[in-house]
């Protein structure tokens, strides 16, 4: 599978929805993991703001990856976010999209940003 990595560095994060434990299969309540250090994994939600434009995007990040402090609203910064394609077939219906993953979610703003 294709990971593309995102540059965030001229970007402004906000927290929309604080993170979530994903669940793998809804039906069993099954809860996702990470596969190769068996972490759980957490989901939230963010306001990508950039190039004048926003978009909210929800980033995948191991439950050891989730930083002290958040709260709505809150700025933050991502280390080692990636993007996936995907596609997938349900009930005959083809759908697509991207997935994002980081290693860490942390209040504030990088150092190098900081002015």
């Amino acid at each position: 599978m294709r990971v593309i990595p995102v540059d965030t560095s001229a970007a402004t994060l906000l927290v929309t929805k604080l993170p979530e434990v994903k669940v793998r299969d809804r039906q069993t309540g099954e809860v996702a993991v990470d596969p190769v250090t068996n972490d759980r994994l957490m989901v939230l939600e963010l306001v990508f703001i950039a190039e004048g434009g926003s978009d909210m995007i929800k980033v995948t990040v191991p439950e050891k990856g989730i930083g002290e402090g958040l709260v709505m609203g809150a700025p933050v910064f991502l280390s080692g976010l990636v993007a996936r394609p995907w596609e997938s077939e349900f009930g005959g219906r083809t759908r697509h999209g991207i997935a994002f993953r980081a290693d860490a979610v942390m209040v504030g703003t990088p150092a190098a940003a900081r002015g």
